[in-house]
């Protein structure tokens, strides 16, 4: 059935009026339906490793907007958790993690026992796959090794990822040794995630605006490029879309260097821009800001339109530049769904 799915035709090429179009965390707090289910799973954690309700909460967006992508529900640190990381999801705290500071906090992470922990991540996108409409694709997901970083070194969330540049610039052994090991133990990931049954993977380097050019080629392109090619040279025909936030001019060399099949455009990329440099190279998907869909109205309506009539003429997946926050109207979702879905080129 994969011809018919407009999300994986505009990822070959194609140009589609209407565009495919998604939302980036779209399975998420604003959902009172994903609230109820998530107060039946206990703590986040234990949600996004239980597939019978991480099903349920990736299909009810589905229901409500006839989204054509589904994505996969779960959370970019069940990788340093199946690398045996303490990892916990506090309320109105976010993620905390026990820093890795040092080699011998490193010498404590094993990749043996990756997939036995992830176990309930592939048979939620085996389930996906089974329950998603005959159009819809399944996006597979992971964070970006440098992403996955900052949280594994920080022991959270940081504003100016003091300790993973420390740990970068100050023993810099240390820190390749634990880029080689997420970007192996991402590749095996995702690898799975496609044999359950994803049919495209997107990679999101959120912090990847963080680091300076030479880091950025070093630290974000670099393993993307590898993760690329392994999934193109493993998998054959699975697309995939990299999102390097934050990259401002460097997302033209991010693309041309990884040779992703897509790039997700954060919400200050130029999109005149955009759609002269970036999308003649590959398919390109964007870019929203999300504080619009909050804001709604007439601003909703407008900041849509930009980004249907800038880059609806071309390969393009409409998205936001980053995902949806919790105090999202519903109804908003809903306004955005129905004109996109009426955009006529």
């Amino acid at each position: 059935m994969t011809a018919t799915k407009p999300f994986l035709r505009a990822l070959a090429g194609e140009t589609i009026t209407p565009p495919p179009f998604w939302l980036m965390r779209q399975a998420g707090r604003y959902l009172p339906e994903y609230r109820a289910t998530r107060t039946q799973a206990g703590s986040f954690l234990d949600l996004c490793y239980n597939p019978e309700l991480a099903v349920e909460v990736t299909l009810q967006p589905l229901r409500r907007y006839g989204f054509d992508a589904a994505i996969l529900f779960s959370d970019i640190l069940v990788v340093p958790d199946g690398l045996g990381q303490g990892v916990a999801f506090k309320e109105g705290e976010g993620p905390v993690l026990t820093p890795i500071r040092s080699a011998r906090d490193l010498d404590g992470l094993d990749i043996s026992g990756l997939h036995d922990r992830m176990a309930p991540v592939y048979a939620t996108v085996a389930g996906l796959s089974k329950a998603i409409p005959a159009t819809t694709a399944l996006i597979g997901f992971s964070g970006a090794p440098w992403t996955v970083a900052t949280y594994m070194i920080e022991g959270g969330g940081s504003k100016d990822f003091s300790q993973a540049k420390k740990l970068m610039w100050a023993e810099p052994e240390t820190f390749a040794r634990l880029m080689e090991l997420l970007i192996e133990a991402t590749g095996q990931y995702l690898i799975r995630q496609i044999d359950a049954g994803a049919e495209a993977i997107q990679i999101f380097d959120t912090w990847a605006g963080a680091l300076p050019e030479t880091e950025f080629r070093k630290w974000v392109i670099e393993p993307a490029r590898r993760l690329v090619e392994r999934i193109h040279s493993e998998r054959p025909g699975i697309p995939v879309i990299g999102f390097p936030r934050g990259a401002g001019i460097l997302y033209e060399a991010y693309v041309t260097e990884t040779k992703v099949d897509g790039v997700s455009l954060d919400s200050s990329v130029p999109l005149d821009w955009a759609a002269r440099v970036l999308q003649p190279k590959c398919t390109v998907q964007g870019n929203l800001d999300p504080i619009l869909l909050v804001a709604g109205g007439d601003a909703l309506d407008a900041g849509i339109d930009r980004v249907l009539n800038a880059l609806g003429k071309g390969p393009f997946i409409f998205n936001l530049g980053h995902g949806i926050i919790p105090p999202t109207p519903p109804e908003n979702v809903a306004r955005l769904t129905q004109r996109v879905k009426a955009f006529k080129g």
